[in-house]
């Protein structure tokens, strides 16, 4: 029996948040020369993108109940991060330097026990410029 389509959903949500970049293991001189201009607190606005995976639920047409991802979004990241500092103010990004990289694989952690084994992969704009992809671990 041939496998079901497989079909990639994804959802955007924005937020505003402030941030810097340092290491407490380190020098103040080391932080500044590692991490340059970002040692310094500053703010991004930044998309990130959620995409869910799987085959269309022949009762629904759908992947999954946008309405319900919207809502696990906001409860589970939006409302922990936007205007907030990410460093000071979101307890499950502790002791994590709060590098996009490691931002986006906090929300993975965060997200990946309530999206029904579908979570694929979180893109993070932190600027027009600077996007980091994941694809985390699969349960």
């Amino acid at each position: 029996m041939p496998a079901s389509p497989q079909f990639e959903l994804t959802r955007r949500l924005e937020f505003s948040a402030a941030h810097r970049l340092f290491n407490p293991a380190f020098s103040e001189a080391q932080n500044r020369r590692t991490f340059g201009p970002c040692f310094n607190h500053h703010g991004h606005n930044y998309v990130l993108e959620v995409t869910l995976r799987g085959p269309v639920e022949p009762a629904t047409g759908m992947v999954v109940d946008l309405n319900w991802l919207a809502g696990r979004l906001q409860e589970l990241v939006f409302a922990e991060v936007d205007h907030r500092d990410l460093d000071r103010d979101v307890p499950w990004l502790a002791g994590r330097v709060s590098t996009a990289e490691n931002v986006v694989a906090a929300v993975w952690d965060r997200l990946a026990p309530h999206m029904e084994g579908r979570l694929w992969r979180l893109r993070l704009f932190e600027s027009a410029a600077n996007v980091v992809d994941y694809h985390g671990p699969r349960g």
